[in-house]
């Protein structure tokens, strides 16, 4: 009798092993949130026309089990990426609007030959480009909950 319940117990406890260790994941089912990391496009839209940005540098964390899974990369800065893209044409004082899947909480900077010129003021994802002459790098900086990417942009303005 002791080792027919010793075998109901092995058998038991085996379900629940097999039940416990495996993958309940409906592969059909996947959506975006599954992408780690996302890849989020970012476009703007000068004139009725859009065009979309550069993705730069990145960075986004999850929680994986008891840890965070983390993924960071190193890219191009703004300056460096203009060099290789073709600038957007437009007239001073232009609208651009910016649209990034996702709706994150953006910052817009204009660059320089140096760096970081200045933070441009945004009003419901909208900028307004120079009114002077010339070409003109914007690095919109995208930040969801869980991360961060870097987009580039080039206007010129005639």
């Amino acid at each position: 009798m002791r080792l027919k319940h010793f075998f109901i117990m092995i058998l038991v406890f085996s379900i629940f092993l097999i039940t416990g260790c495996s993958n309940n994941v409906d592969k059909g089912t996947e959506d975006i949130d599954s992408e780690f990391p996302p890849s989020y496009t970012g476009i703007i839209i000068i004139n009725g026309m859009e065009y979309q940005m550069e993705k730069g540098g990145y960075k986004w964390e999850r929680k994986k089990g008891l840890g965070t899974e983390v993924v960071q990369t190193d890219h191009a800065s703004p300056n460096q990426m203009a060099e290789h893209m073709e600038s957007i044409s437009t007239n001073p004082n232009q609208k651009v609007d910016i649209k990034i899947e996702g709706n994150p909480d953006i910052k817009v900077y204009l660059w320089n030959e140096k760096g970081i010129e200045k933070e441009i003021e945004q009003d419901a994802n909208q900028i307004i480009v120079p009114s002077s002459k010339g070409k003109f790098i914007y690095e919109v900086l995208a930040e969801w909950t869980n991360g961060t990417i870097s987009y580039t942009f080039v206007v010129e303005v005639q």
